[in-house]
């Protein structure tokens, strides 16, 4: 509902665009050729990272260890993988599909960033003022969904990483177990309310930098479209959760 919602108002506004486009489908593209060897090791090193990052929670299941060596033992198998795959390359041609060319390219200041924010969250945590704000949050709004709500809204500015790490240190996995509505329903907020503005996430200053987008252009076409289909998400997860539990 979250994308279906936006997705139909798009469509009406933008239909004759919409038409225009489906009017030049059928003159198809041309795509540069692709050799079934290319095809085959595209289609491993997907598959590879892929099942990678699937691994990593169920390696931290098994092993109890911290996430990050989980992703570093993938890294590696990745790693080994590219240099069998592109063992036949000469040097040249091989460098750009190795690990260490994609780690080079890594957008360090934004690895900061995160890593500072969840310093701080740690540090609120630590001080107990995270737990005032829930229990002021409880006291001011009283109602537990739209707290979640706001908290999904404020993600937008905030970002969802740091969001969640408040969150978790603001309720406890005592008063609220594993599967609990609030956690559910925080993953949604959390996950889709940073779309409304294009600071709202990592793929946001992302695709802010690949695109040349501006913080104005996506405020007045998009960020209305991400409250609707935002809201729309939440009413649909707030009814099926009272249909069925």
């Amino acid at each position: 509902m979250s994308l279906l919602v936006p997705l139909v108002i798009v469509t009406s506004l933008y239909k004759a665009d919409a038409q225009a486009m489906l009017g030049t489908a059928g003159r198809g593209i041309s795509r540069p050729y692709v050799t079934k060897q290319h095809r085959f090791e595209r289609r491993l090193m997907l598959g590879v990272g892929l099942g990678g990052m699937l691994f990593v929670p169920i390696f931290k299941t098994i092993t109890h260890l911290p996430p990050y060596m989980g992703m570093m033992l993938v890294l590696g198998i990745v790693w080994v993988v590219s240099e069998l795959v592109h063992s036949e390359k000469d040097d040249a041609e091989r460098q750009k599909y190795t690990p260490a060319h994609a780690l080079s390219r890594i957008d360090t200041p934004s690895v900061m960033f995160f890593l500072g924010i969840l310093l701080a969250v740690g540090s609120l945590q630590a001080t107990g003022l995270l737990r005032d704000m829930a229990e002021s949050l409880t006291r001011t709004v009283g109602n537990l969904d739209v707290i979640i709500l706001l908290i999904g809204m404020a993600s937008a500015v905030v970002d969802n990483v740091p969001i969640v790490a408040a969150a978790m240190g603001m309720y406890d996995l005592q008063t609220y177990p594993p599967d609990a509505k609030l956690w559910e329903f925080l993953a949604y907020c959390a996950g889709t309310g940073g779309s409304m503005l294009l600071i709202g996430s990592a793929a946001g200053v992302a695709v802010m930098g690949m695109e040349r987008l501006s913080f104005g252009w996506y405020l007045r076409r998009i960020s209305w479209l991400a409250l609707i289909g935002y809201v729309a998400g939440a009413l649909t997860y707030l009814g099926q959760y009272a249909l069925f539990g």
